[in-house]
């Protein structure tokens, strides 16, 4: 709870008063490697923060393949956020790519803190606004990138996070073959 309280604070204050609101709110769940948080053309019943394990959000294609668009960790939220605030269905999967705990929140629960913690709006928005400026920046490198220095930029960005993660998830979010990224490992140690 303290990790989700120092995240949090880093947007916004809150009271003594607020945190224990929050603290009676949220309920831990546990999520096994392999299961989904959110499925695609379902509504995101709840927003999750990691304690501990490792996410990613995908889609399939036609043919059932997989394709990885970004890693969620320890310290981060979870969630198909426009989906939970609108009620609308998800257009990703977001998988546990390790057995996951979380600390969620659901959408009435939710609700109960915007009427009741002065600036949590302001708290949420200032969040989802960053997570969405480091997806866009991520995004943005991708497309400019050559292989190896998207994988050291992954290495920058999802600090320990190169050895938690299977090499096929790894080598999907980085837009090449998983034997490319064998070539590329080597070069880099």
């Amino acid at each position: 709870m303290e990790q989700l309280l120092a995240y949090l604070g880093k947007y916004g204050h809150l009271t003594v008063a607020d945190k224990d609101l929050l603290a009676s709110l949220i309920q831990p769940f546990y999520l096994e490697k392999g299961q989904y948080f959110v499925e695609s053309g379902r509504v995101c019943a709840r927003l999750g923060f990691i304690s501990d394990g490792v996410c990613r959000s995908c889609y399939y294609d036609k043919l059932g393949n997989d394709f990885t668009r970004y890693f969620i960790y320890e310290g981060r939220f979870v969630g198909d956020v426009n989906g939970y605030l609108d009620q609308s269905p998800a257009l990703e999967y977001i998988e546990a790519i390790t057995d996951c705990t979380l600390l969620t929140l659901n959408r009435a629960d939710f609700a109960i803190l915007e009427t009741s913690i002065v600036g949590w709006s302001a708290i949420f928005a200032k969040l989802n606004a960053q997570v969405l400026e480091n997806k866009m920046k991520m995004a943005s490198n991708m497309l400019v990138q050559d292989a190896h220095t998207r994988y050291l930029n992954f290495l920058d960005h999802y600090l320990g996070l190169g050895n938690r993660v299977p090499q096929s998830m790894l080598a999907s979010f980085l837009g090449i073959t998983p034997s490319s990224l064998s070539r590329i490992r080597r070069q880099v140690k």
